[in-house]
């Protein structure tokens, strides 16, 4: 029965969970690839479009200029004042980046070419006589060819000349370097990093990147399906882009024409490096995918038998845990523990959200029964504070820093750590609490709550003669070792503060602020090596306790009178911290 029990459960497990689970899987993962294939592909036809418009408008601008200067010329033949408008108009196209030659040439009546003294062959040579006319268009731009007067590829701009029947009777000639075309094409991002053509009409190459193979002469010559639709584009619209066969496509293709000129430029790219992140993404989720159920499936077997023990076994961890025990538990042979787990799951959070407490609230430096005291108060969990009179405690050991001069900085940490680790002992077992760490000093206070000060006074004389008695063992573990000894002054004080959580919600420490610890670090800082110093208001409430071996006045910094300071050697009861 119990084996029939886990066959069967194992088979519902495998029909209602991992059947579900596979087929979402694999639905969700097909949708994503085939939305963000889709997405990508969009992205990159907008991009390829908007780069190669950029490109053709800069190609249509530079060619803008001479044919822009043209119409002027044309414009001119009508006017009163042509041989000086349309002399101006030729200096000025010869002035034009790029353009290497404008040469007018005027015909006869036969239609054959005058040859007329002076006639202007080039840059900076004079026109000669002008004749009039009656309008002028642009008749045609020649693929660039190859200038050898140059030594550079160059394009004809010509323009009939035309009386008012429609004869020609002349012709004008601007010959343009094609490398001034294309000067600004090279600067755009696009051309670096694909393999680009400039093409003709009819798909011949007019010029092509270094990635471009050199053998070739135009597009679909080698029957390329790819470039094959791609000329049909090219032939149907101004501008787009093709894909290649394959899923991904193994090319895409983008195009634009140039307004001007005719021109098509033409960008290719492989299509695994544009849709590299989706095949990434397809190949990584079909693997996890693929991995998830599996695992499931061995899950499923492996544990199915076992969850009626394992409910058990981690109704009891928990329970453990809760207590912070943290062990493993022995696997029980029968019985549902559903209720008991919820119990002891419950429990064990509870434990663990008040050990976070501690942790973020009061950190490592306030024992954990201090701790517990102070979270049971609402106020002290959340930002803010509240005054109280408390006694406070600052120690410092003298000489510590020039010392550490000549120490490694390795060495120094170690010794500071293992000073500590005495001091801190020492200030648990009297109920300190520890503020904050500066360098080697500490500043301590103990806090009373609502019970008088009285206690916390003695604790805190208590607990520094306590730390200089330590002081001595410490100074015994560094001589073993070889390392120098140390003195240690400290100051107490008891007075008014501001007791609370101080920083932020992201950050925050309980501590203190206010007068009374300015005025302990005084104290502190007039104490000498081995010295306890308690001021007057510490003297007051436990004097009869206190065996003072000297009194003396000092000068303390930012206190104008001297203030009465006393050195204590001993205290009634030392060493209970009742």
């Amino acid at each position: 029965m119990k084996i029939g029990f886990n066959i069967s459960l194992q088979r519902r497990f495998i029909l209602f969970l991992l059947l579900p689970v596979t087929v979402l899987l694999f639905t969700v993962g097909g949708f994503g690839w085939y939305f963000a294939r889709q997405a990508l592909l969009d992205q990159w036809r907008e991009a390829a479009v908007l780069r190669l418009q950029r490109a053709a408008h800069f190609i249509d601008m530079r060619l803008g200029r001479p044919i822009d200067w043209i119409e002027i010329f044309h414009h001119s033949g009508s006017l009163t004042s042509s041989r000086f408008s349309q002399q101006q108009v030729l200096e000025q196209l010869q002035r034009l980046d790029g353009v290497v030659r404008a040469e007018l040439q005027w015909l006869d009546e036969g239609g054959d070419r005058m040859e007329m003294p002076g006639r202007g062959m080039g840059m900076g040579r004079p026109m000669g006589p002008m004749m009039q006319f009656s309008r002028g268009r642009i008749s045609r731009l020649t693929l660039p060819e190859y200038n050898a007067e140059q030594d550079a590829k160059t394009v004809i701009l010509a323009s009939e000349l035309l009386d008012d029947s429609g004869k020609r009777l002349g012709r004008l000639e601007v010959e343009i370097r094609f490398e001034s075309l294309l000067k600004d094409i090279f600067q755009l991002g696009w051309w670096q990093s694909e393999t680009a053509y400039l093409t003709d009409a009819e798909g011949r190459f007019l010029i092509r990147t270094g990635a471009a193979p050199r053998d070739r002469k135009r597009l679909g010559e080698t029957k390329d399906p790819l470039e094959i639709r791609l000329l049909e584009r090219m032939r149907a619209e101004a501008s787009g882009t093709v894909l290649g066969p394959g899923i991904p496509p193994r090319r895409v293709a983008g195009f634009c024409r140039t307004q001007t000129a005719g021109w098509t430029l033409v960008l290719l790219a492989p299509g695994e490096k544009i849709l590299s992140p989706i095949i990434r993404f397809r190949n990584l989720y079909a693997l996890g995918g693929i991995g998830l159920v599996l695992l499931v499936l061995v899950l499923i077997r492996l544990n199915t038998g076992q969850m009626v023990r394992s409910i058990a076994l981690l109704s009891r961890a928990a329970g453990r845990i809760a207590g912070g025990d943290y062990v493993n538990a022995e696997i029980p042979r029968a019985g549902r523990e559903i209720d008991r787990l919820a119990s002891s799951f419950n429990a064990m959070v509870d434990g663990l959200k008040q050990r976070d407490l501690i942790t973020r609230t009061f950190g490592r430096y306030v024992d954990h029964e201090v701790a517990r005291r102070l979270i049971e108060r609402p106020e002290a969990a959340r930002l803010g504070g509240e005054k109280r009179q408390v006694a406070i405690l600052m120690s410092d050991i003298r000489g510590f820093t020039p010392m550490a001069e000549s120490l490694s900085p390795e060495a120094t940490i170690r010794i500071l750590n293992h000073y500590f680790s005495h001091m801190i002992r020492q200030i648990d077992a009297y109920g300190g609490i520890i503020v904050d760490f500066f360098g080697d000093a500490v500043l301590v206070f103990f806090d009373p709550f609502e019970t008088p000060l009285r206690p916390m006074v003695l604790q805190a004389v208590r607990c520094s003669l306590s730390m200089q008695t330590e002081m001595d063992r410490f100074n015994r573990e560094m001589e073993e070792e070889n390392l120098p000894t140390f003195q240690m002054g400290i100051g107490i004080h008891a007075g008014e503060v501001v007791v609370g959580n101080i920083g932020s919600e992201a950050r925050a420490k309980y501590g203190i602020v206010g007068k009374a610890v300015n005025l302990t670090q005084r104290i502190q800082a007039a104490a000498e090596g081995g010295q306890v110093v308690v001021s007057e208001a510490v003297a007051e409430h436990a004097r009869d306790c206190l065996t003072i071996e000297d009194g003396f006045e000092a000068n303390l910094k930012g206190i104008e009178t001297p203030v009465h300071l006393s050195v204590v050697t001993d205290c009634e009861e030392f060493g209970n911290s009742s």
